[in-house]
């Protein structure tokens, strides 16, 4: 199976999951009146949210509001997947929309890993790493589509799988580290790091797949025109 095969197929699928779970929730959007900008700054301002609580140490709040990380984190999530889908049915897609999404989910990965760092959950060195890998995935991806190249689907890593994952990592080292005080009375911060660790492994392999299919396709490109 080709590349190309793959990415098309993990379009269908998440086509299949969009028509499944966010149907009712975006036609209710769209009846209320909100645009795919209003819910792209939505989703920024609920990063900016993360991003604070994670300065303070959010994923070791104690129990009571320990879901206050993971509600904004999952809305932030929640809102770059409505605006996409709203725009869509409203046939309201625009560059400049486009636009204006795009520079604000590099702000808000920004944010949220300036919030880690503030919140001493990974080295500041480790970050900068973190950034640069997550602007080179949206940056191939830009730099492909400007020469005619299709990238949606192409690598482990997109946006929304990110999110999902560090969705599932913040609830998991709550859960980790609030269990483990309680049971032995010392809390244990070694998830966190090794996920990290394992975070970074999968951005750089989705930066050796967008550049491995972005080459192959200019090179079919550049031999179709001979």
């Amino acid at each position: 199976m080709s590349k190309i095969e793959q990415a098309n197929i993990k379009r269908n699928n998440q086509r299949r999951f969009l028509d499944k779970f966010v149907d009712v929730p975006v036609k209710m959007l769209i009846k209320y009146g909100f645009t795919p900008n209003i819910l792209s700054f939505g989703g920024f301002f609920c990063s900016i949210a993360v991003a604070f609580l994670l300065s303070i140490g959010g994923l070791h709040f104690p129990f009571p509001i320990a879901w206050i990380v993971p509600f904004f984190m999952f809305w932030a999530g929640a809102f770059d997947v409505f605006d996409g889908e709203i725009a869509r049915r409203t046939e309201s897609i625009s560059k400049s929309g486009a636009f204006i999404d795009s520079n604000l989910d590099r702000l808000s990965d920004a944010t949220v890993l300036i919030g880690l760092i503030l919140g001493n959950y990974i080295h500041y060195v480790l970050g900068f790493i973190l950034l640069f890998l997550v602007i080179m995935i949206s940056y191939i991806r830009a730099r492909a589509e400007n020469e005619g190249i299709d990238m949606k689907g192409v690598g482990l890593m997109e946006r929304a799988e990110r999110l999902i994952i560090l969705w599932f990592a913040f609830i998991a080292e709550f859960w980790i580290f609030f269990l483990s005080n309680l049971i032995y009375g010392t809390p244990l911060t070694i998830f966190f790091p090794i996920f990290i660790i394992i975070f970074t492994g999968l951005l750089i392999l989705t930066i050796v797949q967008r550049l491995i299919f972005s080459f192959k396709s200019l090179s079919k490109i550049e031999t179709q025109k001979k």
